[in-house]
């Protein structure tokens, strides 16, 4: 059973439509991402959410309680927002111990409470402190303790890291994983980040224009993107097409392309229909020899990038991008084979606007 229900919700501002009418339900103890372009509807959807907005039309349930009509501190969810949001003239110990005020917590139980969740996170020992002597990512955490303690159904996160370094983001994604993980908290998580989604969800809601693209976990969306919008949010893609050519079985087809003859499944369709296809740079390979699966190409540019090297390839009178394992700067001009796995060729349906 869901614990968040949401049937055909939508929102609009003055008239314009920022949120198109959608259904969504998050299971149980699920880290559920909402990822997209800025002014795609995610922002929005997770206040709607937290009922800090309210809809224009459609539903919204917690275990099958509709709460659609309520305000944000009866529906039982707790929100981490970007900017913290403590209040500066308060002790860390007081920033937590507020909001279990409101709830009627006192003496004994105020502060064993509060101190269990600034444990949690890790920040017990920075009680006393104050907010403006506490770093970016300890902020957070005090955000996070303060969400926690209040032992929410439901967790909303908006872009909770975006305000913190490349190096303190990549220790704080562990982290909240962790702390969600450990509380076994149903957890919504916006962000524009795909390596944060990547890298900490369970699925994954694409969103885009206001409108849901894709459902799926991390893998099935990276390797098995619906359309073009969708692989190429979710990592570096090549673009190129195909033709079905005639003769194929009846579950397997033969697309030509600029990097060969595939043999694929795919749905039935006619002979020299245009189909649009996309690779991994790193599905494409690169060889010294040509063999019957590869084609020939031209090496353009070589940029090494930390962990790999990007080579930007005139191959079949396209241009694409192969990635390689480590250093090896290719020199431009020169002539190389280039080959991609049937298996690791994706087929997208034509993109709605």
């Amino acid at each position: 059973m869901p614990v968040v229900k949401i049937e055909r919700l939508s929102k609009s501002y003055s008239g314009t439509m920022v949120l198109h009418p959608l259904d969504l339900e998050i299971h149980d103890r699920e880290l559920f991402f909402l990822v997209g372009p800025s002014g795609c509807g995610k922002s929005t959807l997770l206040r709607l959410i937290a009922g800090l907005l309210k809809p224009d039309s459609g539903r919204i349930s917690f275990d099958t309680k509709e709460v659609s009509s309520l305000p944000p501190e009866k529906r039982g969810a707790a929100m981490v927002f970007q900017n913290y949001a403590l209040w500066p003239h308060m002790s860390v110990c007081e920033n937590v111990a507020f909001g279990l005020q409101n709830f009627g917590f006192k003496g004994d139980k105020l502060l064993s409470t509060t101190n269990e969740a600034l444990e949690s996170v890790g920040m017990l020992t920075y009680s006393d402190r104050m907010p403006a002597a506490l770093s970016g990512g300890q902020q957070q955490r005090v955000a996070l303790a303060r969400a926690l303690a209040v032992k929410p159904s439901l967790l909303l996160f908006d872009e909770p890291l975006s305000n913190l370094d490349a190096r303190l983001r990549e220790h704080m994604r562990s982290e909240i994983w962790r702390i969600c993980k450990e509380n076994s908290l149903t957890a919504i998580y916006v962000t524009h980040d795909r390596k944060e989604a990547l890298s900490m969800a369970d699925r994954i809601a694409i969103l885009d224009k206001g409108r849901l693209r894709q459902i799926g976990t991390p893998e099935e969306l990276y390797k098995n993107p619906l359309d073009q919008f969708t692989a190429s949010f979710m990592g570096d893609c090549n673009f190129f097409e195909g033709e079905i050519l005639p003769g194929s079985s009846a579950s397997f087809h033969d697309i030509r392309t600029a990097l060969g003859i595939f043999r694929v499944p795919v749905a039935e369709a006619p002979p020299g229909k245009r189909l649009k296809l996309a690779a991994r740079p790193e599905d494409v390979k690169i060889m010294d020899l040509f063999n019957d699966s590869s084609v020939e190409g031209l090496i353009k540019r070589s940029v090494f990038v930390g962990d790999i090297t990007l080579n930007e390839i005139e191959a079949g009178g396209i241009s694409i991008s192969a990635a390689e394992l480590g250093y090896r700067i290719r020199k431009g001009g020169g002539k190389c084979a280039v080959s991609l796995s049937p298996d690791k060729l994706m087929i997208l349906r034509d993109q709605e606007n």
